[in-house]
């Protein structure tokens, strides 16, 4: 054995099997296992994580995905096309299964190569409104809390603001993973209006 194969971990018997919290964790997860109980025809995602959420759903079936980054895969199942949110080429009412998942509250700030635009995230919000088709369901998660803009980070939202800016919408379900990490479901919204950050997933539903 020669000292340059020598590659020493010294720390990993004393750390933990892994991380089962935090926002991307439960909301993922969670998420996922309520579009497997509702194995819609089809679905559609705009800007959640590839490697967590989409994964996930990739395991049962397969999903459109739109963002405002490109993104080069093959992937079997994995129909991906290069779009903004904010003025999305999809008829109004079409799709009746939607997630958009930690994305929105990045709309409007640069960060992601968008445009700076304060309105972004209600334009962006409205064009989700506008292709839900009547009766379709929309997975729907952000940073919730105190409202504010973390420029150029992200803002955080008043479940209130949220669920006004839906106006067309219903929320029929919700869930949020506390600043501990945990999952709390069920839950109630007005809980979280005054914590300093917590992760907010509303389950709506277009009459």
């Amino acid at each position: 054995m020669h000292l340059h194969h020598l590659h020493p971990f010294l720390s990993d018997r004393y750390s933990d099997a892994g991380v089962a919290k935090g926002d991307y964790f439960h909301q993922d997860l969670w998420v996922a296992r309520k579009i497997y109980e509702e194995q819609p025809k089809e679905h559609w995602d705009v800007g959640s994580r590839i490697d967590g959420f989409v994964a996930h759903l990739l395991t049962f079936r397969s999903i459109n995905v739109i963002d405002i980054r490109k993104l080069e895969s093959d992937l079997e199942g994995l129909n991906f096309y290069q779009g903004d949110v904010t003025s999305l080429d999809l008829p109004d009412g079409s799709i009746s299964s939607l997630s958009c998942l930690h994305a929105m509250e990045h709309i409007g700030l640069g960060r992601y190569g968008d445009p700076i635009d304060p309105m972004g995230h209600i334009k962006g919000i409205l064009e989700l409104q506008r292709i839900l088709a009547p009766n379709g369901k929309l997975f729907f998660s952000v940073p919730i809390g105190r409202e504010r803009v973390e420029f150029n980070a992200q803002r955080v939202f008043d479940p209130n603001t949220i669920i006004k800016a839906f106006s067309e919408l219903n929320l029929i379900d919700f869930a949020a993973v506390n600043e501990a990490g945990n999952l709390i479901y069920p839950a109630d919204y007005s809980d979280f209006q005054k914590v300093r950050r917590a992760c907010g997933i509303f389950v709506f539903q277009k009459s």
